[in-house]
């Protein structure tokens, strides 16, 4: 592994060696504007975010949850693009030199073209992309180009994979394995995390790549919770939830941002 690539394979490796999950913030670029969402994502990291995934909005998210989908919406209206996201890329990574993903739907990607996007990401100082919905018999192209150019590929993998399906994802992605399940609005904490917690088992049995979760967190208890069987604890709806909250208020957004960062950074370092 080259490249920023290698700096996000580092930073896992440091978490861990700290006996800790890292905390891994998500954000879309553009919101509200694109000069303030620079600002919110340096905030998180300020607050102890490790690494950032920085949304490329898209018109149709439909794996997003209605948070997120506010949020693309008053991006596009705002007129986000890929030259948005990616200099949104470039100065949150000059800013704060953590590792930065860019997180996006194919279809952006492939109308922009592979190659062009993967090579202007890893100028731009990306360590890599996260693609929910690239299917794996389809992404020998984009994988080829991310190699080239030194960034992660990282394959999202849900509860409803066969086991013999996620051993092709592990050994086609690098960087680490986003596990995504859901918060369940009924049922226990504990039912949910037992859930959360196979399908990271499940994952490990294919590879010794990191296993980060998106499951819904957005508190230091749940937090610890995923951090006592994950790599990694991905965190987005419950940031952008804060500055919809203070939308009128950047400087308050800001810190509620970091102190909600720093709230997780919590979690993550107490595991259950």
């Amino acid at each position: 592994m080259s490249g920023k690539a290698q700096a996000l394979s580092e930073a896992l490796a440091a978490t861990r060696r700290e006996g800790r999950a890292a905390l891994i913030g998500y954000y879309p670029a553009g919101f509200p504007t694109l000069e303030s969402g620079i600002r919110a994502v340096t905030a998180m990291v300020e607050g102890g975010c490790d690494i950032v995934e920085i949304g490329l909005p898209h018109s149709d998210p439909v794996l997003d949850g209605p948070v997120i989908q506010t949020a693309d919406d008053i991006a596009l209206r705002g007129g986000i693009r890929i030259a948005g996201v990616l200099r949104t890329v470039r100065e949150v990574h000059a800013a704060t030199g953590v590792p930065v993903l860019c997180m996006t739907y194919w279809n952006p990607v492939d109308r922009y073209g592979p190659e062009r996007f993967a090579a202007e990401l890893a100028e731009a100082g990306g360590a890599g992309c996260i693609l929910p919905d690239l299917p794996l018999e389809e992404s020998e192209p984009w994988r080829k180009a991310a190699e080239r150019h030194g960034l992660a590929t990282v394959f999202v993998v849900a509860p409803s994979s066969r086991d013999a399906r996620i051993a092709g994802i592990t050994d086609a992605g690098s960087g680490f394995v986003y596990a995504a399940s859901l918060m369940g609005v009924t049922g226990t904490r504990e039912s949910v995390s037992r859930d959360a917690a196979d399908l990271v088992r499940r994952i490990r049995a294919t590879t010794e790549l990191p296993v980060c979760v998106g499951l819904g967190v957005s508190n230091a208890v749940q937090a610890s919770e995923v951090a006592a069987f994950a790599d990694g604890v991905i965190v987005g709806s419950a940031f952008v939830r804060r500055v919809l909250d203070h939308a009128d208020d950047e400087g308050a957004a800001l810190r509620e941002l970091r102190s909600l960062a720093q709230d997780l950074v919590q979690g993550v370092r107490c595991r259950t």
